[in-house]
């Protein structure tokens, strides 16, 4: 293999050197000519790859650049392929595979050339070589962009496209791309994995280069969406283009220099980002931790001890390291001379990274395009998967349709439904070794299913941009004990102040915020409803069947809507806050006192019924309940519209409390409307707890009125004493103290009443029995 592939670049080499006119398509209007690596064979495949970049023309001169050896790799792997399938008689046998392979100049639209001349079969061979026959499937192309273009453009002909370097998302997209395979993980899953990295490590400010193409645009769109999911903020995110000016890669540069993030993430292809990397070098910006793509990961350009000064501790993803087997007879010598020499050297005893075929990363994609479009000839011309035993074709190779092809690949093993591979990645770190550049793995990234993945890596072993220490990347320090966190306008979450708590607060952890009573409102939320569950569960017990069950889960629903009432005092008021805190406030509060006005008047017919000859208890059924529970609420739903109709709560600047700063407030409108609702649920508790206490004495174990007067007690001292706190209380604590008299009057509610069944109910089964609610134990 290797003195195939010395042999082949020399020859590519020269044969463009004669073509220097139409390397990159810059030919005489009108020709379809274009350079290419040629092999007959019974069935066709063809094959873009960006060997050379695209060409700077002026009036009367152009730069040319050289070949990219990379990209030239993945042209002699498929070559490579190609024969090692011709020479195996077990996968397509007495058959030939040719191809057909030009360049695509890394640009879309000599890509998409490309692609038309392989698809319309107009390219000229040789005048004397037989006419070869179409091609069958399409190995392109390395940037996403071009792969898009030629996807689309080829897409409604149904011919497979296997890409071995595009990794943008939207190509899995199978109603606009149905033809179009890879044996790349798509970035999906590469955001997912870098996301999941800079979580790792605790790094919480970064900034981010994309390349302004499809590849960039669509995998940081990707990143984005998933790093936010850890809380992490993006200080910036820059663009770059290998055609760009260098005016505007200074303006990069410049968003770097005057950036306070130590962690910056390239999701670049290598091409785009070299002129960048070559300036940062230039200016000397160090102390930067970078991470990186596979896009540039460990391509050979960048990695060297140059561009180490600057990006040295480098780390990124990339795909799984494999082997190319060398064929037999072709044995590399590792030994080497000191001869002169005679002329007739070959490239066999290079060391050269290029030759080195045992740990191949992107090159070996290609390789497994190439085997992946001959199972799925295999498939169609012998109808079997390979491995089985072989008898004779199926179908005349001259009726083969790229369709056939293309349905083909629904049974390979190279592909998901979406025509990915699956997503396994290798954590690589750039070290210095000896004083080169190496590609060190230090651990893997596997995605398993349903959005989880499995992240592995040996911190210990990294070689980090600012030494053996872990980097860090905050915008703000954390507050410490005693402050607390105050939002910066127009900057991300993660830029704030530490201010000194208020006076008569307190701070008693570091990066503590004041919105705890979101927690606290949604733990009374999350224990009332998890009640509910349990009710729901066991209603037929006796405790349940006891205690009015319908009742009980109308009371309990009530209890979670008066935990959530409160977060409407969170935020800067509007007018519609203003009028629905108020609002809901006074309405859940009177469904929940009627709730418990009903069950206690369940209990107390229930004592009068054990009178001889009273019938209280046989009239106040379920419907009675209803209608109890239903009228008392509507009473406070007519004041509260009244209240919104007349004179509605507002938003309200107020001065009065200081003459240095000014207090955003809710204005109740009419303080009379205010107290009406205080007042109606205050006759609703009142009522409930002198029948209640009435019905304190009954002779059962489960006495309900007692847990009633109790939670009656408490929930009319905390009102109480609100009225006189309310008033006195200026500005913003008069919000601290209406919602403090909401949490805890509901958290009275809940836990006088229902706590002691839950006991039972979880803790005492034994204690759930009709016997021992009626007190006959």
């Amino acid at each position: 293999m290797q003195r195939k592939h010395s042999e082949s670049y020399i020859i590519f080499l020269c044969f463009s050197a004669l073509n220097l006119n139409t390397v990159c398509g810059y030919e005489r209007f009108g020709s379809f000519t274009m350079p290419s690596l040629f092999k007959q064979g019974d069935i066709m495949i063809g094959g873009i790859f960006p060997v050379f970049l695209k060409e700077i023309f002026n009036i009367s001169t152009y730069e040319r650049k050289p070949p990219e050896v990379r990209s030239f790799r993945w042209t002699q792997v498929m070559i490579f392929s190609v024969e090692e399938i011709n020479k195996d008689a077990s996968l397509l046998p007495n058959i030939s595979l040719g191809y057909r392979i030009l360049n695509s100049c890394a640009s879309p639209t000599s890509a998409l050339r490309a692609a038309l001349t392989l698809a319309s079969g107009l390219e000229e061979i040789s005048s004397t070589s037989p006419c070869p026959p179409a091609i069958s499937a399409l190995i392109a192309e390395s940037g996403s962009s071009q792969s898009i273009a030629v996807a689309g453009a080829l897409g409604p002909f149904q011919l497979p496209i296997i890409s071995y370097f595009s990794t943008c998302a939207c190509l899995s997209n199978r109603v606009k791309y149905p033809t179009f395979f890879r044996t790349i993980p798509s970035d999906y899953f590469q955001a997912k994995a870098l996301a999941a990295l800079i979580n790792h490590f605790g790094w919480q400010w970064i900034g981010v280069i994309q390349s302004d193409n499809d590849y960039g645009r669509n995998g940081v769109l990707a990143f984005t969406a998933e790093v936010k999911k850890f809380g992490v903020c993006i200080a910036f995110v820059g663009a770059i283009l290998r055609t760009y000016t260098m005016d505007k890669i200074l303006d990069v540069l410049e968003m770097i220099k005057q950036s306070t993030v130590k962690v910056i993430l390239a999701f670049v292809q290598e091409g785009d980002f070299y002129p960048l990397m070559k300036e940062i070098v230039k200016q000397n910006i160090t102390g930067i931790q970078w991470i990186a793509t596979e896009a540039w990961i460990t391509a050979p350009r960048p990695s060297t001890p140059e561009i180490y000064q600057a990006f040295g501790g480098t780390l990124g993803f990339v795909m799984q390291k494999m082997a190319i087997p060398v064929l037999p007879g072709e044995h590399i010598d590792s030994e080497t001379t000191n001869k002169i020499c005679t002329g007739n050297e070959t490239l066999m005893n290079s060391q050269d990274v290029f030759f080195n075929v045992t740990e191949l990363r992107d090159p070996y994609n290609v390789y497994k395009s190439v085997y992946a479009i001959a199972h799925a000839l295999h498939q169609l011309v012998f109808c079997q998967p390979v491995g089985e035993t072989t008898v004779k074709p199926c179908l005349n190779l001259s009726d083969i349709q790229p369709k056939q092809v293309r349905n083909s690949f629904g049974d390979n093993v190279f592909f998901d439904k979406n025509g990915d591979p699956p997503a396994y990645y290798d954590i690589i770190n750039w070290q210095l070794i000896n004083g080169q550049v190496k590609h060190v793995t230090l651990g893997h990234f596997v995605s398993i299913a349903n959005g989880a993945y499995e992240l592995n890596i040996q911190e210990e072993d990294i070689t980090w941009r600012t030494g053996k220490m872990i980097p860090t990347s905050l915008c703000s320090n954390v507050c410490p004990i005693g402050t607390r966190k105050a939002q910066i306008k127009g900057k991300p979450t993660c830029c704030f102040d530490c201010i000194p708590c208020a006076d008569g607060t307190i701070a008693n952890s570091t990066g503590s915020t004041d919105k705890t009573v979101t927690v606290v409102s949604l733990l009374g939320a999350s224990l009332s409803l998890a009640t509910v569950i349990g009710f729901i569960y066991y209603k037929e017990t006796p405790v349940i069947k006891a205690s009015n069950s319908e009742l009980s889960c109308f009371l309990l629903f009530s209890l979670l809507l008066c935990f959530l009432c409160p977060l409407t005092f969170i935020g800067r008021p509007t007018v519609w806050t203003c009028m629905l805190r108020h609002t809901a406030f006074a309405v859940t509060f009177a469904l929940c006192i009627s709730c418990v006005l009903g069950k206690t008047i369940v209990v107390v017919t229930a004592f009068r019924a054990t009178f001889p000859g009273n019938k209280v208890a046989t009239k106040f059924g379920p419907t009675q309940q209803r209608i109890i529970v239903c009228s008392c609420t509507v009473i406070q739903i007519v004041i509260c519209m009244l209240w919104l109709n007349l004179i509605p709560p507002f938003p309200d600047m107020v001065f009065r409390y200081s003459n240095k700063k000014i207090v955003l407030e809710c204005n109740p409108g009419s303080e009379a409307a205010f107290y009406a609702v205080l007042g109606y649920i205050g006759l609703l508790a009142v009522i409930c707890l002198v029948l209640a206490f009435l019905a304190r004495k009954l002779p059962d174990n489960f006495n309900e009125a007692k847990f009633i007067t109790f939670s009656m007690l408490i929930f009319c001292s905390v009102w109480i004493t609100f009225i006189p706190a309310y008033i006195s209380s200026p500005g913003k604590f008069t919000v601290a103290v209406e919602t403090f008299a909401i949490l805890s009057s509901a958290f009275g509610l809940l836990i006088c009443i229902f706590l002691p069944k839950c006991y039972i109910i979880l803790i005492k089964p034994e204690k759930n029995s009709k016997r021992h609610v009626m007190g006959k134990i």
